[in-house]
């Protein structure tokens, strides 16, 4: 006795369709959840390059001077005649405070040693200059 054809050539097939879109799925997902990862303390600012740039491993207070030579506190504005009182209350009682001044590359010289200056009063505050690599 013959069994039919059907079971002769019977060729099982794998689609991979829907898998490719799951996987484009779950890459999708993890590429957008790793956007939200980063904490940024700063605003936005063009930094210049430095090749001798180095990573601190302190948690910083942020002071920012954006192009316009605005100036910010952990993304709080605030003038550079408060600058001082603004830092010695964040600081308070902590000996090695750690500033890292985030200025745009357009801003004037005079702008970021105004703050850097205003900075130094402060007693046991360490300045860091935010740059990137080149």
């Amino acid at each position: 006795m013959r069994l039919p054809e059907e079971s002769e050539d019977t060729s099982f097939q794998i689609n991979i369709v829907p898998m490719i879109d799951v996987i484009f799925a779950i890459l999708t997902f993890f590429i957008m959840s790793t956007l939200f990862l980063t904490r940024s303390e700063g605003l936005p600012v063009n930094l210049p390059k430095a090749a001798t740039a180095e990573t601190q491993q302190q948690a910083p207070i942020t002071v920012t001077v954006n192009g316009q030579g605005e100036i910010a506190i952990n993304r709080q504005p605030v003038l550079l005649e408060n600058l001082e009182a603004t830092i010695r209350a964040q600081v308070g009682a902590n000996e090695s405070a750690l500033v890292v001044i985030n200025a745009d590359a357009s801003v004037s010289h005079g702008q970021v040693v105004a703050v850097m200056d205003r900075l130094r009063l402060i007693k046991g505050v360490k300045l860091a200059i935010a740059t990137t690599k080149p």
